[in-house]
Order: structure tokens, then sequence, then C-alpha cells
């Protein structure tokens, strides 16, 4: 039986991740439990899986990192923003595997989380959807060599809208996405197209493919998850109708594949399987993810610091939509981007950066 330290357990993909060791009693147990708040939900899941420690990050943070990893087999890190982080490395550096869904453990930590794995001989597993998908496609194995990584958009909410509109969007426009149910903080990083960026960050860092062989393209149906392209010009590709589960279980289950209750693809009914290109220019949050990601260091991790407090006053009402990505922008005009080399350093740029987008959110 795999004990599971579960972080980030009231948040739609930790839900997801306790749904999946419901189902399966026989195969999994949670020891540990890390939620931010002391909800009535996370009452309710320790009440349920009665683990052997459990904790709330604003009340106890030590002993929250604690519980991350202590008596587990697996670490599954569901906690969002930069405070993920933090798990990431406190598994890691006892030699964990970490099914990771906190894309800002990669997006900010890059290469000083990967060089962190492999010399505590940890395995990061993708949970993020993109990523398991190109992860299936290499067959589990994230050191395959390929030609080119295809990842997939949706497009967002304001895929068809043009320019002139998006300076009054609201934000239960950009929370209406087409075909995903996610938190409000990644929807929104969906409609920017953001959330697209730091997917690419995240694939150069987990499958150590060079930036200019990272591809993003919109495909609206959301069913074609990546794709993987090979020398001889061959791509594989991971498909299912838009779902968490199945990345989340595998994450957990792997080499394994266990049963969902996903929906199988109908072939017997045509359905659609378009593409389009990510025009550059259009998503300038997207355009500046990689020229962060391209330039290395503490440059993505400012950005995601100022971009979780530009969609924290955007979904406030305090900021336009447009309005993000000038916050953005602005941030890191003034900011001095040094090298990744610790988790302090990492946390001094998300400080400072916060400190630089919520001055300029004041002034907006």
């Amino acid at each position: 039986m795999k004990k599971i330290a579960l972080i980030g357990s009231t948040g739609n993909i930790g839900r997801q991740a306790a749904e999946v060791v419901r189902r399966n009693p026989d195969r999994y147990k949670i020891v540990a439990l890390v939620s931010d708040r002391d909800s009535a939900e996370f009452k309710k899941q320790v009440a349920e899986f009665c683990p052997a420690l459990y904790a709330c990050a604003s009340v106890d943070k030590d002993k929250a990192l604690e519980a991350a990893c202590s008596g587990a087999d697996i670490v599954f890190n569901a906690a969002g923003g930069f405070a993920g982080l933090e798990y990431s490395l406190k598994a890691i550096r006892a030699g964990l595997p970490v099914a990771l869904a906190n894309k800002e453990t990669l997006v900010c930590g890059g290469d000083f989380v990967t060089a962190e794995a492999a010399r505590r001989g940890s395995e990061i597993i993708p949970v993020d959807s993109e990523h398991s998908a190109i992860w299936q496609c290499l067959h589990f194995d994230k050191s395959a060599k390929v030609s080119r990584l295809i990842i997939t958009a949706s497009g967002g909410a304001f895929r068809n809208y043009p320019p002139e509109m998006l300076d009054a969007v609201t934000p239960a426009q950009a929370l209406d996405h087409p075909t995903w149910k996610m938190g409000k903080k990644i929807t929104v990083d969906s409609a920017t197209l953001m959330n697209k960026g730091y997917e690419v960050i995240e694939a150069n860092s987990l499958f150590g493919v060079p930036y200019e062989n990272i591809e993003a393209v919109i495909q609206p149906q959301s069913i074609i998850h990546s794709l993987a392209e090979f020398a001889d010009g061959s791509c594989l590709a991971q498909m299912s109708y838009p779902t968490m589960e199945i990345p989340i279980q595998l994450a957990l289950s792997y080499p394994e594949r266990l049963k969902t209750t996903v929906k199988p693809l109908d072939f017997k009914n045509s359905f659609s399987l378009g593409f389009e290109p990510l025009e550059r220019g259009k998503y300038p949050c997207f355009d500046l993810a990689l020229q962060c990601g391209m330039l290395g260091g503490t440059a993505a991790c400012a950005l995601n610091a100022a971009d979780e407090e530009a969609v924290k006053a955007f979904l406030c009402g305090a900021i336009k939509f447009t309005d993000i990505y000038r916050v953005l922008d602005a941030v890191m005009q003034s900011t001095d981007v040094r090298k990744a080399e610790s988790f302090d350093r990492l946390a001094d740029c998300d400080r400072s950066a916060r400190e630089s987008a919520l001055k300029y959110i004041k002034r907006l």
C-alpha cells in the first residue's frame, strides 16, 4: 500500500487526488494532510482519512512542512502558488518522489530544483495534464530523446475576443473557461495564456528540451493534451476528454494504469481535432513568460510573484484584465535578475517582486 502525503488537500486538484484514494482504499493511504486554512472541508478530510500527521500552513507552517513528508512513500504537492515550492524542496531533500501539481516549483525553482532532485535521487512526476501527456508519450522516461514538444492550449475564455474588447471583460467572464473547470488563479492565467507560458518553462525543466524545440499551439477542444515529435518526423499524442482525473491517478499508479470514471472517446461519432497557431503578440503575458524562462535565474520567479498579485487584484475588481500585463511588465522592467542558487534567494525575489507589483497596482 502506497502511503501519501497530500499537500493542498482542499484545493481543486487536492480534492481530486483524495478521490483517487477514496476509490482505491486497498492501494493508497493518506498518512499526512496539509491545507492552507483550517476549513470545514479540511476537518472533514481529517475525519475521513485519519492521517498520522495533519496541519494548516496558515496556523503552523513548520508543522505543515514536517507533515509534508514524514512517513510517506510519495508527496503529492497540490499546494497553490510560490508557497508550494518549499514543500517540494522538503520532499526532494528527503529523497522522496514528488507528484507535482504545483507548477511554481519549476517555474520559480527551475534548474535549482531539478539539480537538487538529481542529487537526492528524488523523482519529479508530472501532474499537469500537458506534462503528463508528454511523459506518457515518452513511455514515462523524461530523459527520452525528442526533436520537439508540442504543448496544447484551449486558448482560454477570450480566444475569440478582439483586443479592443478586453479592457471591459469581467472576472466572471474570465472564469468561464470553455473546456476546463479549475481554480480561479489558473483559470485567469489560462485567459491571459500566462499558464501556457509557465508550462513551456516547466517542460524545459522537466524534459531538458531547449526552448527553441518547445512549441505551444491552440487545440480548442482540449482533447489532445500535448504531443512529442521524434527524429523520424513521427508524433505521439495523448488524448482524452478534458479531465484531470487521468494525470492525477497516473502520477500515483504508474507504470500501472487503473480504471477511471472518465468517459472514453467516442470514435463512432465525428468530432473535431482542430489546431490553430498561438499568435505571438496576441497574448503578451505568454510572450513575457517565454522571455523570462529563456533569461533564466530569478526572472520567472519574479514574474510569478507579480502575476499572483495582479490576478488577485483583477479578481477583486481593483484593476482591469489588460492591467495584468501592465503590472507584470512594470515589475520585470525594475527587477534585477540574479542566479537562482538557493531557496532563500528565490524567497527574497518573490517578496521583492510582490512589493513592486502592489505599489504599481495602487497607482493604476
